[in-house]
């Protein structure tokens, strides 16, 4: 008999059911876009519904995704309701840019972020998790009290100003956190005009305010621009030979515009840390609902730990932390929803011979929020079980069952960036504390650009 425990399942919504009426999805879009989805979403490889005037095919199947992302690509835009949340915050940044101008940017920016390249970050990586561990010194004395949604945050910012930008960015942490909270409930969520697929010029209700904010960014971004050009102007050997100023030697008629090269710097700044934090603070209230695998990072942790190994290393010396954090990718993904759109008449035909129509102009979404929970691609699908992602069961795993960072041409720059940072921070922080959950721990996740705990994650940190 089988008596080990059943697998923890952390809050999530659980599938809608029945079709509800034009306003309540509206109220619900509004809400929380993560509480719309319906069985069919959950089960089911492709649906096609429609809203209004606009039809969309939902795609869940790995073989049908791969078509739309790789095989077929070109024949897939960024559909229009996404370009309506993303584009007045990022405007032609790697995120939201097409066409030439896209191309352009990522083959720019490709050589900061190749492998070897993210490799080199790892010192980096390990002493801006050391110096930032530093503020739970007191847990060493009592425990305490902290968010640690906030807290992961101004983390992600510490390495990637240190890693990106040589620690030369134009804000305070404190007050960069508060300010990308504020953009993504002003800037990023889902408006009924934006449902209603209203033209830009209309004015968005849920975003009233939300200029002020994205000016306060874009002033961050010009005078971290200027503060680095004037740097490369008055000690060009001193200069940090780093993202930033990759970005400001191809600025011109050759390379990228101007305007090009600070909606690039926003979205770093402003999104791309914002994926990773999410992610490192499901995976620490996960793993304190799941104590023995806790125990197993732990020791994995302290036994690499001690053996001196390099911190660009560490990656593939425990692979049970990165388990935990791909696992908390899977349930948590930081990126909830790809949207596309057809060009032309498409079609796709399955393995077992049904055949997809795919008309021109449908949107098309891609949900790793739903395809990650499916039915028909994972055991216990709402279970935290990061065993699922060990190196001896990793290839039972379809490439395009598991999206945390896209996939085809526009699969995220920053990936093995990420991954390596991920670790890092966990073996840092778990080396010497434990996080804890309290009363006042009830996550609900809730969609605005990426997956965020509502209310913030209070946890409990204590000395090891």
């Amino acid at each position: 008999m089988d008596m080990r425990p059943e697998p923890f399942e952390p809050p999530a919504p659980v599938p809608r059911v029945g079709i509800p009426s034009y306003l309540k999805i509206i109220r619900t879009v509004l809400r929380n876009p993560l509480e719309l989805w319906g069985e069919p979403s959950y089960t089911l490889p492709w649906i096609e519904t429609k809203f209004v005037t606009q039809r969309t095919l939902i795609v869940n199947d790995p073989g049908l995704i791969r078509h739309i992302l790789v095989d077929n690509v070109a024949n897939y835009e960024m559909s229009k309701v996404r370009r309506l949340i993303l584009r007045p915050i990022l405007r032609d940044g790697l995120l939201t840019a097409e066409g030439e101008v896209w191309k352009r940017s990522r083959k720019a920016m490709a050589p900061v972020f190749t492998p070897r390249h993210a490799k080199g970050f790892a010192g980096q990586m390990l002493r801006s998790s050391e110096q930032f561990v530093e503020r739970y010194a007191g847990a060493q004395e009592a425990p305490f009290t902290t968010n640690v949604a906030n807290d992961m945050t101004e983390l992600t910012f510490d390495i990637l100003a240190e890693t990106l930008f040589s620690g030369e960015v134009a804000v305070e942490r404190e007050g960069f956190v508060q300010s990308v909270e504020e953009l993504l409930h002003r800037m990023g969520r889902v408006d009924p005009m934006d449902i209603l697929l209203a033209p830009e010029w209309i004015p968005r209700p849920t975003r009233i305010g939300g200029r002020k904010v994205m000016n306060r960014f874009r002033s961050i971004v010009s005078e971290t621009m200027a503060l680095r050009r004037r740097k490369m102007a008055e000690d060009p050997k001193g200069t940090p030979q780093d993202f930033l100023t990759l970005l400001l030697e191809i600025e011109g008629s050759q390379g990228l515009s101007t305007a090009e090269i600070e909606d690039n710097i926003l979205t770093f700044i402003g999104a791309g840390h914002e994926t990773t934090a999410r992610a490192l603070a499901w995976t620490l209230y996960c793993v304190a609902n799941t104590p023995a695998y806790r125990e197993i990072m732990e020791a994995e942790i302290d036994t690499a730990m001690a053996s001196g190994a390099e911190p660009v290393e560490w990656l593939g010396l425990m692979p049970h932390v990165l388990a935990a954090f791909e696992e908390a990718m899977r349930l948590y993904p930081p990126a909830p929803s790809i949207n596309r759109a057809a060009i032309e008449e498409d079609a796709w035909t399955s393995p077992t011979g049904e055949r997809v129509r795919i008309p021109k102009g449908i949107a098309v979404l891609i949900m790793p929020w739903t395809l990650h929970r499916h039915v028909l691609y994972w055991d216990k699908p709402r279970a935290f079980m990061p065993e699922r992602f060990l190196p001896e069961n990793r290839e039972k795993l379809n490439r395009y069952q598991y999206l945390p960072f896209g996939a085809g041409p526009r699969v995220c720059i920053g990936a093995t960036f990420a991954l390596q940072e991920a670790v890092i921070a966990l073996a840092v922080m778990m080396h010497r504390y434990r996080f804890d959950t309290t009363a006042e721990t009830n996550p609900w996740p809730v969609q605005r650009l990426t997956t965020q705990p509502r209310g913030g994650l209070p946890m409990r940190v204590s000395a090891r």
